[in-house]
């Protein structure tokens, strides 16, 4: 039971630009656990005097377990003035994985039949050794709603939190067709810029939507611009 005195706001936030990012045209990039490019470094920083700047404090911080979202959290805290912070670093989190075409130019891999078999497959369809886009909405959401949403010790009492996960691109526009329930075909259609940040709140009465893809610490600085959201 949801103590109807208990609300979290969850900031979930896009890592910053990534080496993988900044060479488009791969399925899944080159390496799967790109670092931050410099550009990557100065965004998490931005994003990070801008929380400063609008007096957001986190009572929970959780990054992915990669690398890139793991620099986008240590710099972002940085720039919060938090640097010495610790936080969990969460496999469950991480980007879709697609070990079968890392590397592979997008253009070998999109065949007219494949995507026309991709189309019909929908969120089920499961690349070369990787993931389908449902088996990491389920990854994803079953942590969490392990750690919060279903956390007994934690909702079941008043709190007013306010959470930050700092992850990826699709990953994340997977657990977002867990909390809206569109349909599946919107999965890849929602843009989330790197370091954007996407704010829910969730109480006894469910999920909130508040923003999504808000990216304005970018804006001004030479930061923004498209990214591939994989990788």
């Amino acid at each position: 039971m949801i103590h109807k005195d208990f609300q979290c706001d969850f900031y979930f936030i896009r890592h910053g630009e990534s080496e993988s990012n900044a060479r488009p045209g791969f399925m899944a990039g080159v390496n799967f656990n790109a670092p931050l490019t410099d550009k990557g470094f100065r965004q998490a920083e931005a994003l990070g005097l801008r929380l400063k700047e609008d007096g957001v404090t986190f009572d929970r911080i959780y990054s992915s377990s990669l690398t890139r979202a793991i620099q986008t959290t240590e710099t972002m805290l940085k720039g919060m003035g938090d640097g010495d912070r610790q936080f969990p670093r969460v496999d469950a989190i991480i980007e879709q994985q697609l070990p079968g075409w890392r590397g592979v130019p997008t253009s070998e891999v999109r065949t007219d039949k494949l995507v026309a078999y991709m189309r019909g497959k929908g969120a089920h369809f499961v690349p070369p050794e990787g993931e389908s886009l449902r088996m990491v909405e389920r990854r994803f959401a079953s942590w969490l709603e392990d750690e919060i949403l279903y956390n007994e010790d934690l909702v079941s009492k008043e709190h007013n939190l306010t959470v930050a996960v700092v992850g990826h691109g699709a990953a994340t526009q997977c657990l977002f067709h867990y909390i809206m329930g569109f349909d599946e075909a919107f999965i890849g259609r929602i843009p989330l810029e790197n370091t954007s940040i996407s704010r829910f709140r969730f109480n006894h009465e469910g999920w909130l939507a508040q923003c999504i893809n808000d990216s304005a610490h970018l804006r001004g600085a030479g930061l923004d611009g498209e990214s591939a959201i994989t990788a």
